[in-house]
């Protein structure tokens, strides 16, 4: 059911204040997808698969035991992984496969060494 006429006003005038006092949380809800946390959390699992098979590997040749934690640690990213694409579901990865071309694998990067710039830059280097 659309809004009216009026709901529609009420909207636009709520934004407009948000955008006023508060215009970095104004930007950050503009910019963020429903998909956005699951694909973040997907990455993350997709990171600690691999470091847990690495790891596995690497305790495999000192003893089975320990080989075992690694392994547990893979199940656990596997589940990870699994729940977040589920979240994501088939609209949700294509949209991100299709922003991830968009924009390209260079400034995904860089995109990415400037937040983290940004979030590491003390108050006395502005």
């Amino acid at each position: 059911m659309p809004l009216s006429e009026d709901e529609q006003r009420i909207l636009s005038e709520i934004e407009s204040q948000l955008r006023e006092t508060d215009p970095v949380l104004a930007e950050h809800v503009g910019s963020t997808t429903v998909y956005k946390d699951a694909s973040r959390r997907l990455r993350w699992g997709v990171l600690a698969f691999i470091a847990s098979l690495i790891l596995t590997i690497v305790l495999l040749t000192q003893h089975f035991a320990l080989g075992f934690i690694g392994f547990v640690g893979m199940v656990a990213a596997a589940v990870v992984i699994e729940s977040n694409a589920r979240r994501m579901g088939r609209a949700g990865i294509n949209e991100a496969n299709q922003a991830f071309r968009a924009s390209g694998i260079r400034s995904y990067f860089n995109e990415a060494s400037d937040r983290a710039r940004e979030r590491f830059r003390r108050d006395d280097d502005v």
